[in-house]
């Protein structure tokens, strides 16, 4: 008995040990919130080829909305999504004159032609409408979109994937999440898509490896960071201004991960976020390689809530790009 005592003892304290160790590696290796932009990332291209500079998110609104696109090689896939996107929004401002809108395509360091697409949809409606923002190098999904959030002018702030996998009229169903939530008096709120009322037929078709991979991303989520949401990663989420500004000032994880950290922020400063069911399909193409892909997010969920629980990563108050 004293033998086994002693190799239980054993293990606790190497057990310790190991989260001691693994605590001092997930704060000496944090990397600090980075605003800096190439001086190219700084404009815009008109449609006579002159550059203006982006606009910044602590800038007055003046739209209604901004949709902010993130772009990684999708030349082919992301014509679809423009072309219904901005049929909806060209539609909504006939329909409501005071309406106005802008779409921000941002490229994330693409080695195909999506600038050039995106470009010719700026010639189309106009750069007013219509703008590219073209990273110098890749920085990740979330790092796109925080990019071309800080660039926006609108009064909410929609960012939509470019595959096109959410039915873009649905973003009535996350504005009216939105309202639901009486944003008022700071006006903020988040409203997110959700394709967890589609989960079961996913299962059906998945196999059971991936099923796996599946809930145990969801387990993750759940225990390291975010309660509360089904879905953290439908790329459809509404955002008032003010919630934009204050969440994406502290976002920290640029790849995958990152809408786990946006909503963990977000609870964090008690921001109501409301969870709504959109239209899904699922588009051939994705960049995201299952088993590596949830393993690189998984280990980005454990370090999230490892570095805000050694202070390496604080929540920081807005602060401008330089």
């Amino acid at each position: 008995m004293d033998f086994i005592f002693e190799i239980v003892q054993a293990l606790v304290a190497l057990a310790a040990l190991s989260l001691i160790v693994v605590l001092i590696i997930a704060h000496v290796t944090a990397e600090m919130v980075t605003l800096t932009r190439h001086e190219k990332e700084k404009y815009f291209l008109t449609v006579t080829g002159e550059k203006e500079l982006f606009p910044s998110l602590h800038d007055p609104s003046s739209r209604e909305l901004s949709v902010v696109i993130p772009a990684y090689n999708e030349e082919l896939r992301m014509p679809v999504m423009l072309d219904e996107a901005t049929e909806y929004l060209e539609n909504r401002q006939k329909q409501q004159p005071s309406f106005t809108y802008e779409v921000i395509v941002v490229d994330d360091g693409s080695k195909d032609k999506t600038t050039e697409v995106a470009l010719r949809y700026s010639r189309k409606y106009g750069a007013d409408k219509v703008r590219v923002l073209t990273l110098v190098k890749n920085r990740g999904k979330g790092g796109a979109v925080r990019m071309g959030t800080l660039s926006s002018r609108g009064k909410l702030i929609l960012m939509a994937d470019a595959d096109g996998a959410t039915k873009f009229a649905d973003i009535e169903k996350v504005e009216a999440g939105l309202n639901a939530l009486k944003p008022k008096p700071e006006n903020m709120a988040i409203s997110c898509g959700s394709r967890a009322h589609l989960e079961q037929d996913s299962v059906a078709q998945r196999s059971m490896f991936r099923t796996f991979l599946m809930y145990g991303f969801h387990f993750l989520v759940w225990f390291f960071c975010v309660r509360g949401i089904k879905d953290t990663q439908c790329g459809f989420k509404l955002f008032t201004r003010e919630a934009a500004l204050k969440t994406f000032s502290s976002l920290h994880v640029e790849r995958w991960a990152f809408d786990v950290e946006l909503l963990y922020i977000a609870q964090c400063f008690k921001i109501p976020i409301a969870e709504v069911a959109v239209n899904w399909t699922e588009i051939e193409g994705s960049k995201l390689v299952p088993f590596w892909s949830w393993l690189q997010m998984g280990r980005d969920l454990f370090f999230i809530r490892m570095r805000y629980f050694t202070r390496a990563w604080k929540l920081q108050s807005a602060h401008k790009t330089e």
